[in-house]
This record gives C-alpha cells, sequence and structure tokens, in this order.
C-alpha cells in the first residue's frame, strides 16, 4: 500500500489531514519539530488500523527536508503528499525584530514545500497515480502589509502550484493549491496576531472543514481551492480592485486594534 506523508503534522491542519487519511486506511508518515506532539498523533491514527511512521524533523533545514524524504521513502512508496507545514510573523517589515521568524518562514514555506515536490513528482510518476497538496493561503492573492513576508511566501506557493499543475496536466500526477483564511489553530498566536483587525471581521473556519475540503478537491486534481465564501470574495477582490486599493485594504485588516 502506499503511503501519505504530511507535514506540519503535529498540530492544527496537519493533525485534522491525519485523521482524514487515517479514516481512509491510509498508512502514514508524519513529520514536524516535536516528536513527542506527532507521538500523540500517531497514537490516534493507529487506533483506526494504518500503520504510522514518525520523523521529526525541522525543514527550516534543507538537510532535514533531504533527510525526511531519504527516510519516508525508505521502502515505501508515498502517493500522497501534504505540504502543510508554515510559519509566520506579524510585524513591520522595517523592524529590528522578527529577522530569524520571517527566514525561517522563507525557508518552511517556500523551500521545503519545493524540494520536496521536486523530489515527490518524480517518485509519484512511477507509481499508478500521485497527488500533492500545498497548503498556500487567502494571503497569497494579495500583498500583505504587516505580514508582508508571509504574503510573499503564500503568492509563491499559489504560483508554484499552478505552473506545475499546468507542467503536469494530463498526466497521473495532480497538484492542489490549498488557500484557507482564518482558521482555528494556534497560527494566530505563534505568528503573534493577537489584536489583529482580521479576527474581528471574519470568524475562523474550523480546521477540520478546511482539511477536509481541501481532501475532497485534491483527490479530484482541482488545481485551486479556497474555502469559505468571505475567503473567495477576498481572493476576487485584487482582480477587480486597483492594486493599491487592495494592499490598503490588506494593511487595515492585517494591522493591530
Amino acid at each position: 500500500m502506499a503511503w501519505t506523508l504530511i507535514t506540519g503534522a503535529s498540530e492544527g491542519l496537519g493533525v485534522e489531514f491525519a485523521h482524514i487519511a487515517a479514516k481512509e486506511g491510509r498508512n502514514l508518515i508524519l513529520a514536524a519539530r516535536s516528536k513527542d506532539k506527532l507521538e500523540r498523533v500517531a497514537s490516534d491514527a493507529r487506533t483506526a488500523g494504518v500503520e504510522v511512521v514518525v520523523i521529526p524533523a525541522d525543514l527550516s533545514d534543507m538537510a532535514e527536508v533531504d533527510r525526511l524524504w531519504a527516510e519516508a521513502t525508505d521502502g515505501r512508496e508515498i502517493d500522497v503528499l501534504v505540504n502543510n507545514a508554515g510559519l509566520g510573523y506579524n510585524g513591520p517589515f522595517d523592524a529590528g525584530q522578527g529577522w530569524e521568524r520571517e527566514l525561517s518562514s522563507i525557508n518552511v514555506n517556500m523551500l521545503a514545500l519545493t524540494r520536496l515536490m521536486k523530489l515527490a513528482i518524480p517518485h509519484m510518476q512511477a507509481l499508478p497515480k500521485g497527488r500533492v497538496l500545498n497548503v498556500a493561503s487567502v494571503a497569497g492573492f494579495t500583498p500583505g502589509p504587516h505580514m508582508a513576508v508571509y504574503h510573499a511566501t503564500k503568492a509563491y506557493v499559489l504560483s508554484l502550484s499552478e505552473a506545475v499543475a499546468e507542467e503536469l496536466r494530463g498526466t497521473n500526477v495532480t497538484i492542489t493549491a490549498l488557500c484557507p483564511g482564518a482558521t482555528a489553530t494556534n497560527f494566530f498566536e505563534e505568528a503573534d496576531m493577537s489584536g489583529v483587525r482580521l479576527l474581528k471581521l471574519a470568524k475562523p473556519m474550523k480546521a477540520s472543514d478546511v482539511a477536509e475540503l481541501g481532501w475532497l478537491e485534491a483527490r479530484i486534481g482541482k488545481r485551486i481551492v479556497v474555502p469559505g465564501a468571505m475567503n473567495k470574495v477576498f481572493a476576487f477582490l485584487p482582480r477587480v480592485s486597483p492594486r493599491a486599493l487592495t494592499t490598503r485594504f490588506a494593511a487595515e485588516i492585517m494591522g493591530k486594534h
């Protein structure tokens, strides 16, 4: 049986993806930094009768990314990759703080995701079928003052996913970009987003609902998935509004009251 590799699997959407895959009877490879958290997720998944392999890895380190893939594919075939790991930071770009977090965001959100895609696609092309689910964000549709680096990384994920999906059109491998908006995970706390106006404008979606939709749409090969009516509006506005206006709007909602 083929396996599912999920990064960022210790919390939030990663946990939900693990639950969904386990319910389908899929064997799992779970990756994140915290071994203890991964083991708890793995223990829950094993109750569904599937095999689970835990591989702790810091994806901000490219050597760790390569190690993860080497260990994950040692005697295993992976036909689903969920690039869920992601980091963010809320704060002014010109501040003297936040650089380490932003550098980690660039490494995890862009470099690690790209490297794993680059390794996974030829691996999957040798199998009957394969799919890659990249967790982007509705933030990828517009520049994001106060979270400039995060928005830029998610724009990269969205663009990369669409481009590679077109390259692979008609093959046995599909690429899907899941673009959620505010989601009820601990991302906001980790990204120092307490007090951000966005959280007053829109109630965060349940992580389970976001993951379920992303998983189902990836299964049929949909290229871009935007969960929630309000998020669809946020994704559509930059197409019809002056870019300066949408950037100003983003600055308002991503700022802190």
